[in-house]
């Protein structure tokens, strides 16, 4: 059937099919490096993880990141090897891109500082997945820390997500670093009542609260002396868990052991004088 065209044509064909024949076979190929990349990019994220993960130093937000930066690795080096299939020179699109990344980055100077300070987060970590922080102006639980941002969750489950330049660029204080936490609670009595007395009715409540830790020893001394009160204030060490437990349970248990004690809580009392009766006393 081809001998039947003109000889020109069957020229054109026989030069023509060749490369066709050749472009469909670059094609398929490409196709088959661009599954197999992308399966191979997720599966190197999950091996990567997966062996990091043995380390005991090593957290969820660590991991996360290397098994991303594996799997963006791997997928450039995929399309670099598709675009090798179709003959892109890849030497000079590596230039190109190289220059159009400068050019991107000078524009998006915030976002790659953003970046720079993801990377430090990771690297130094201040904190953890989990860990209740306030930084950047904001507090809340730590829910995750991506390149870009920060995700805090607040006490009532409201999200916040802060740019990682300013948790990085800004004092961090970390409230889940430590294994224990002090407990600081200042309880005001009357001027009448027993001092002595109500530092013992303190020693009392915290020696009966199992979550109180033994060592270091809990302090109990007189503070301040107020305008209407004598304040004692009580330094117990609890474990990071139990700090809001212990700090309710204290505040109610010592107000009971009071009242069962005569041990009174004064509070202000303002007395108002009129200008007009005391005109007329003195007259």
């Amino acid at each position: 059937m081809l001998d039947q065209l003109p000889p020109s044509i069957r020229e054109q064909l026989d030069v023509l099919l060749p490369q066709l024949v050749e472009g469909g076979v670059n094609i398929v190929i490409a196709i088959v490096i661009l599954v197999l990349g992308l399966w191979f990019a997720g599966r190197c994220r999950t091996w990567t993880m997966r062996a990091l993960g043995r380390w005991p130093a090593m957290d969820e937000m660590l991991l996360n990141f290397f098994g991303t930066v594996v799997r963006y690795l791997v997928l450039t080096f995929t399309i670099l090897a598709v675009l090798a299939k179709f003959g892109v020179q890849t030497a000079s699109l590596i230039a190109v891109l190289g220059a159009a990344g400068l050019a991107v980055g000078l524009a998006l100077q915030g976002t790659l500082s953003n970046v720079a300070a993801g990377v430090m987060l990771l690297i130094f970590r201040p904190f953890r997945a989990g860990h209740y922080v306030e930084a950047g102006g904001v507090a809340g639980m730590v829910k995750a820390l991506t390149l870009f941002t920060t995700e805090l969750a607040t006490p009532d489950n409201v999200q916040i997500v802060v740019p990682n330049s300013e948790v990085w660029g800004k004092p961090i204080t970390n409230y889940s670093y430590h294994p224990t936490r002090r407990v600081d609670i200042t309880f005001g009595i009357s001027y009448g009542d027993d001092i002595g007395k109500a530092m013992q009715i303190i020693r009392e409540a915290l020696d009966a609260d199992a979550r109180c830790l033994k060592e270091p020893e809990a302090f109990i001394g007189v503070i301040s002396l107020g305008d209407s009160s004598v304040d004692i204030v009580t330094r117990v060490w609890v474990m990071n868990a139990d700090y809001w437990p212990v700090y309710f349970d204290l505040m109610r248990g010592v107000k009971e052991r009071f009242d069962e004690g005569g041990i009174t809580i004064p509070f202000p009392v303002r007395t108002i004088y009129n200008a007009a009766d005391q005109a007329r006393r003195r007259v």
